[in-house]
């Protein structure tokens, strides 16, 4: 069974730093994209940031280009996404989630969500002073 189970959320201020971690168990993340999501309140998910687990192409979100960071430890089957310069805009439940490898990266996830058909629970990034 694909299970996914983040961490590392909290409360910063702005300009401060997290970073989520994504544990997989039930499959080999090396075989997947995965992807990381947002949802702040009032508004849809979005992607913010997702990596091809084979080859390690990435996507960023426009607004979190050069502050986020997406990595992957196959060994660990975890991927992280590291967040820098974090600002209150960036509040919200993240989200990591699997897909099979069907489309360019940046193609799942900018606009194909529905092909991530394994959640986590979520956790949730409060940015503010």
């Amino acid at each position: 069974q694909l299970q996914l189970v983040e961490s590392g959320g909290g409360l910063v201020q702005p300009g401060g730093s997290l970073r989520l971690s994504c544990a997989a168990s039930g499959f080999t993340l090396q075989d997947y994209a995965i992807g990381w999501f947002r949802q702040a309140p009032g508004k849809e998910r979005e992607g913010v940031s997702c990596i091809n687990s084979r080859d390690s192409s990435t996507y960023y979100e426009d607004s979190v280009k050069g502050r986020f960071t997406i990595s992957r430890d196959n060994a660990k089957n975890t991927v992280y996404l590291q967040m820098n310069s974090l600002k209150p805009e960036d509040t919200g439940v993240y989200y990591c989630a699997a897909a099979g490898l069907t489309f360019p990266i940046v193609t799942m996830c900018s606009s194909h969500r529905f092909l991530f058909r394994a959640w986590g629970q979520g956790t949730q990034v409060t940015v503010s002073s």
